[in-house]
């Protein structure tokens, strides 16, 4: 590891980070009736796998390495959206009725676009750097509960986000707030549910790399310096 820039166990993972964002981003079109009074974009049955991937990025490799990850996901959503709307202008066939259901799937408007992206960075940021800083201050114990705090206050800065710049005043207030709860309990919720994998996938690429990464005297700037 100390004489290559990333292992093949690195570039893995990344690849399964950046395909469940992106599926997260294309299923979140889709809306799920939980129940009669709860609706949630079906993107929640995997977008919250993004955090515990970044989870083991940030414990094993460090922050530094986790940033990169962050940034590459960015960009590659951003230029999948960038596809999605070229292949939308394409002029069609006239017997090729689907046009309509194809914007409705991969289509998208600025707005929901801007609350994507906002949220992804703000949420995926203040996960990593958290999980790092108390790595360092629990001297790398209870990695359970650097987990789940650490997505606590992720997930707590995607949903607000996310959620209060797509659908604030289209909708009345406390429908939006109530999603904003709904999400946000399901997400972490998650978490929780599949701490021991975590647990199980961090001592095993921590075994397999022969790393345990401590920050110690990081600058937390998501920008590499």
């Amino acid at each position: 590891m100390k004489n290559k820039s990333v292992s093949l166990l690195f570039m893995y993972i990344g690849v399964i980070y950046t395909v469940c964002l992106l599926l997260s981003n294309i299923t979140a079109g889709k809306m799920w009736a939980v129940t009669d009074q709860i609706t949630l974009p079906a993107a929640v049955i995997l977008f919250p796998v993004t955090y515990i991937l970044g989870d083991i990025f940030t414990e094993v490799y460090g922050f530094a390495k986790a940033r990169r990850l962050i940034w590459l996901g960015f960009a590659l959503s951003f230029f999948a959206v960038v596809i999605y709307l070229i292949t939308i202008a394409l002029p069609h066939p006239g017997y090729w009725e689907n046009q309509p259901a194809y914007e409705a799937v991969m289509g998208t408007t600025p707005r929901v676009a801007l609350a994507s992206f906002a949220g992804y960075l703000f949420g995926e940021f203040s996960n990593s750097i958290v999980l790092s800083r108390l790595k360092v201050a629990t001297k790398g114990k209870h990695l359970w509960m650097r987990t789940i705090l650490s997505t606590m206050i992720g997930e707590g800065f995607d949903s607000v986000i996310f959620i209060t710049i797509s659908f604030w005043g289209t909708m009345d207030n406390s429908v939006v707030l109530q999603m904003i709860l709904f999400q946000y309990l399901f997400k972490v919720g998650y978490e929780v549910l599949f701490t021991p994998l975590t647990y199980l996938a961090v001592n095993k690429v921590k075994a397999v790399e022969g790393i345990d990464t401590f920050d110690y005297d990081t600058k937390y700037s998501i920008i590499a310096g």
